[in-house]
């Protein structure tokens, strides 16, 4: 038996939610015939949640995340 303790990374995690949230609230404005990179930004800049839909919840999915934990993720991605 190991008695190593286990770390668990609570980042990998976030990160992974915010990436799986950023993708399907972009196939849901995709599905809408919205420009999702245009709405997206609009969203992220302003802060107002009426240029996100609220069909399928996707407007309720992204305010569950701060926008700017989605801002650093996007930039982090961007520079690796």
């Amino acid at each position: 038996m190991d008695d190593k303790t286990t770390l668990f990374d609570i980042t990998l995690f976030k990160q992974a939610q915010i990436e799986y949230t950023i993708k399907e609230v972009y196939q849901i404005l995709m599905e809408r015939g919205y420009d999702p990179i245009n709405q997206i930004v609009g969203y992220l800049i302003s802060g107002d949640p009426g240029y996100i839909t609220s069909h399928k919840e996707a407007r309720t999915k992204i305010q569950e995340i701060d926008r700017e934990l989605i801002v650093a993720f996007l930039l982090e991605q961007y520079l690796k």
